[in-house]
């Protein structure tokens, strides 16, 4: 029997017009926009549909803009019949992963992510740093270089070949030149406001953990992948997970692995953009990669998953 995992994206995915199209033709899709503006104290609705991107890029609204948009496509999904066997997220990712299996409810999803993305907002104020994507070397290559260089840290493992490290900005510069100096494809900086996922944000932590403590966790209607511990996790570690994801690194490659491993044959990336898809079929080749954003990919997926 070959498994369906549901893979939720992360900050960089976003889209201008993002969800709309589906949300005007699923009424349960337009709910959530609906439910999340209330809960996070934004127009999502106008952010997502009608707003220009730079209105989006800020950490504290593309936070709530992207978990909304990503459950607004589960709504559709799941209004068709289409329900998964495993989820996962990237990153803020993780909060709609966790929604979409009802370990707690789109609007504390949503609202817990507008507090997260204005407390990595005001820690990468307080502590300024960066981030860079390195191509074409080996994880263990840069995991070395992040011991040797002090104030630098792996913070995405996202493909084998493709590994972000984040912290101080001299750190980050550093890094990226010694890998160039090693042979690495490129190294490029991100644009990102602060060094996420990396000590650095750990006053973001701080901040958003007793937001956290006061939600009363589910067990999930199916299981959930951590991308902090690359394992399933029960519900009694949801929260420490969430707070813990700030700092630590997101594990994606490792994840996907496990997941693959444990059956996994098709990943449907639900929500913007396209991102995940990439990294899994550069995770691995033989597995089926299919993302959902909008009424085309929602009349894809059917078709494909008849065929799986």
């Amino acid at each position: 029997m070959t498994k369906v995992a549901f893979c939720f994206p992360g900050q960089g995915s976003l889209e201008a017009g993002m969800g709309k199209d589906i949300a005007e033709a699923v009424p349960t899709a337009m709910e959530v926009f609906r439910v999340g503006s209330e809960a996070s104290g934004l127009d999502l609705a106008h952010l997502c549909f009608e707003a220009p991107l730079e209105e989006l890029v800020d950490t504290e609204v593309q936070q709530p803009a992207l978990v909304a948009t990503s459950l607004a496509v589960l709504a559709a999904l799941k209004a068709r019949g289409i329900e998964p066997d495993v989820v996962v997220g990237h990153s803020v990712g993780e909060f709609a992963a966790l929604a979409s299996v009802s370990a707690m409810s789109n609007g504390e999803a949503i609202g817990l992510v507008r507090e997260r993305g204005l407390a990595m907002a005001e820690a990468a104020r307080k502590h300024p740093g960066s981030m860079a994507a390195i191509l074409g070397l080996e994880d263990e290559v840069v995991e070395n270089l992040c011991r040797k260089i002090l104030g630098v840290w792996p913070a995405n493992y996202n493909c084998p070949g493709q590994i972000v490290v984040s912290g101080e900005d001299g750190a980050v510069e550093e890094l990226c030149a010694e890998a160039e100096s090693l042979g690495a494809r490129r190294a490029i900086k991100l644009r990102v406001s602060g060094a996420f996922h990396s000590p650095l944000v750990a006053r973001a932590a701080d901040r958003l953990r007793p937001a956290i403590d006061r939600i009363g966790f589910h067990d999930p209607l199916a299981p959930f992948m951590s991308t902090v511990t690359a394992k399933i996790e029960p519900c009694q570690r949801f929260g420490t997970l969430l707070v813990d994801q700030l700092t630590a690194p997101v594990r994606f490659t490792q994840s996907a692995t496990e997941l693959i491993r444990g059956g996994v044959s098709t990943f449907v990336e639900v929500g913007p953009g396209n991102v995940l898809s990439g990294l899994v079929k550069r995770i691995d080749r033989s597995v089926k990669a299919i993302s959902v954003s909008n009424l085309a990919g929602l009349d894809k997926i059917e078709e494909a998953l008849e065929i799986a």
